[in-house]
């Protein structure tokens, strides 16, 4: 439900569009209700639905601690992988197809979106082995193993439509728009708050700040030209190559951040891990993307953790 539609949870899953629909049906068959608003553009939980969801997220919960307690009496060799929704959309993909090419017959990998306090926090608990965080914090990870990945910016984009044409824009002309963003605590809005509060401003001058908790609900309200988006470069790269986004920054705003893969110290280092965190490590070698990511890098942008 947090696509919105069946051929976007589809591509999230790895599965084809019919396969979504026939789980769903079967889902409402096997319940006797209805699980699915289908009369809108997006797809939304019925009340019926919203019941199920909220047992799910418990019944999975309950099924993720029963696997952790179980693989503490008999480890099977696998991969539990953890990183922000961002870096998930952009590159876990190409990461995966290329890493079950070189082990086909692996037969446990377990991957998990979240935000970057949450990552960190399921790798103190030993949720994680691996990890990918985009942050602008300076966490405290000198328990773990880790690698300084190429980072990112956080950019706005518009559609052609706005007719927004500049690539730097004063912040006054931009927030004259709707802006669309995801919840509070990701790592853009966290960036957002601290370059308004840099420039002693507040974040509701936009003409209205809508909230959606999926990157592909985001990217699609922006190319219909319904308002902005301030969002990762990497997740957008594609829309923007093709001449369907344009990309903006503020003046006086900082919009570089970091990417930081942690591995678990205190899980075994395994063969297939290794290979996994060389996969993860060389997907930039591989990505053509025209951001200048050897400057997201170098870029000081830091802000204050908080608890």
């Amino acid at each position: 439900m947090a696509t919105g539609s069946f051929s976007k949870a589809a591509d999230n899953l790895f599965i084809t569009q019919s396969a979504v629909s026939r789980r769903i049906k079967f889902l409402e068959d096997q319940y006797g209700y209805s699980l699915i608003d289908r009369s809108g553009p997006v797809l939304t939980p019925t009340d019926a639905g919203r019941v199920v969801i909220e047992k799910a997220e418990k019944m999975l919960q309950l099924e993720n601690e029963l696997l952790q307690n179980l693989k503490v009496l008999s480890p099977k060799p696998g991969i539990t992988f953890c990183c922000t929704p961002s870096f998930g959309v952009a590159y876990l993909p190409a990461i995966m197809r290329d890493f079950m090419l070189l082990k086909p017959d692996m037969s446990e990998l377990k991957f998990f979106f979240e935000m970057p306090d949450k990552v960190v926090d399921g790798m103190r608990k030993g949720l994680y082995q691996v990890g990918v965080i985009e942050h602008n914090e300076d966490y405290d990870l000198a328990e773990f193993e880790t690698f300084e990945l190429p980072g990112d910016e956080v950019v706005f984009v518009s559609s052609p439509q706005l007719g927004l044409t500049e690539d730097e824009l004063p912040l006054e002309k931009l927030v004259g728009f709707d802006l669309y963003t995801r919840k509070e605590g990701c790592c853009s809005s966290k960036l957002l708050e601290f370059n308004f509060k840099k420039l002693g401003k507040d974040d509701t001058e936009f003409s209205r700040i809508i909230y959606y908790d999926d990157l592909h609900l985001i990217i699609s309200s922006v190319l219909e030209g319904y308002g902005l988006a301030f969002i990762s470069r990497s997740v957008v790269e594609k829309q923007v190559s093709e001449g369907t986004l344009r990309i903006h920054r503020a003046t006086g705003f900082e919009h570089a951040y970091k990417r930081t893969l942690i591995v678990n110290s205190a899980c075994t280092s395994t063969p297939l891990q290794e290979s996994f965190i060389k996969e993860i490590r060389g997907i930039f070698k591989k990505a053509s993307l025209k951001t200048d990511i050897s400057s997201c890098i170098a870029a000081e942008c830091c802000l204050p953790l908080t608890s």
